[in-house]
């Protein structure tokens, strides 16, 4: 028997999904249906390629091996079908983005709420986790990172380069001693990162700071802008993310700034996969674009 296509979309919707429910909303089936078709791709294969539990569907070693075609697979079947609409069609199906947490909260929403008005057939998928996506194992179509990556079969594109400042809410500063020099701040408490979680080393903002320790520590950078606007202490904050925080104030900005850059990376399997490359220059376009908007407002 050899597998059909609608087989191996209901495959790639279980290993998405991690529940036959889940798959079966993505694909507007009926569950019973998409178990079906998994049994039966399972029985043209002669493989198990998913462990059954209580908690969900797990892929097995076999499982893990397909993803990768069935993600090419479904990759060309788009590309086809975008080619055979021509150039100026919409874009549609699934495409899913890693990023840091910072970078997902304050500023690909409102740049990925823009392009799915723009392509109603197109589903966007933001995961924000503080770790680095694994693009080869096909956690994401693409990623964004602060670090530009030094091995592997990848595509790097410079997106943008933003700044940070030190910054606290007004509140926090008018009941504290005044910050006049970086020496005055051994004086307050520090809001930042987890040190052993700090997963990328362009994320060590203490550094030639003279704070010792994290009074109030988060992974999440967005959980870290939360502490600040309640008066938590004094941190490091993305500009382009004080608009959504107009309570915080910059702290010595000539003395303290950071420069950093984002970077888009995809799979180089992708390079001629046409959908990926136009979501790719309208995702950058569009992040430029808002980091202007946004730095211009703080």
């Amino acid at each position: 028997m050899t597998p059909n296509w609608d087989d191996m979309r209901s495959f790639l919707a279980v290993a998405r999904a991690e529940t036959l429910s889940g798959a079966a909303a993505l694909l507007k089936a009926d569950p019973a249906t998409v178990g079906r078709r998994v049994a039966r791709l399972e029985e043209a294969l002669d493989e198990v390629l998913f462990a059954k539990s209580p908690q969900g569907y797990r892929l097995t070693a076999q499982g893990q091996k397909l993803l990768s075609h069935a993600v090419r697979l479904e990759q060309t079947m788009l590309d086809a079908r975008e080619d055979l609409g021509g150039q100026g069609a919409d874009l549609s199906g699934q495409i899913r983005i890693g990023a840091p947490d910072g970078c997902a909260n304050f500023l690909l929403p409102q740049v990925c709420a823009a392009i799915t008005a723009e392509n109603p057939e197109l589903d966007i998928q933001i995961v924000a986790l503080p770790r680095i996506f694994n693009l080869s194992k096909r956690e994401a179509d693409m990623a964004i990172t602060v670090s530009r990556p030094e091995a592997g079969r990848l595509l790097v594109q410079k997106l943008v380069d933003y700044k940070l400042h030190l910054a606290a809410a007004e509140d926090y500063l008018a009941q504290h001693p005044e910050i006049l020099n970086m020496a005055a701040l051994s004086h307050h408490r520090f809001v930042g990162y987890i040190p052993d979680m700090i997963f990328d080393k362009e994320l060590d903002y203490l550094s030639g700071t003279p704070f010792e320790r994290v009074t109030l520590a988060s992974n999440s950078a967005a959980v870290q802008l939360n502490i600040l606007r309640q008066g938590g202490g004094v941190g490091v904050v993305h500009d382009f993310a004080l608009p959504a925080a107009p309570n915080l104030r910059k702290i010595l900005p000539q003395a303290f700034s950071l420069k950093r850059s984002f970077y888009l990376i995809r799979h180089e399997d992708d390079r001629r996969v046409a959908r990926l490359a136009r979501f790719a220059d309208r995702l950058s376009e569009g992040v430029r674009e808002e980091m202007l908007r946004l730095t211009a407002i703080a």
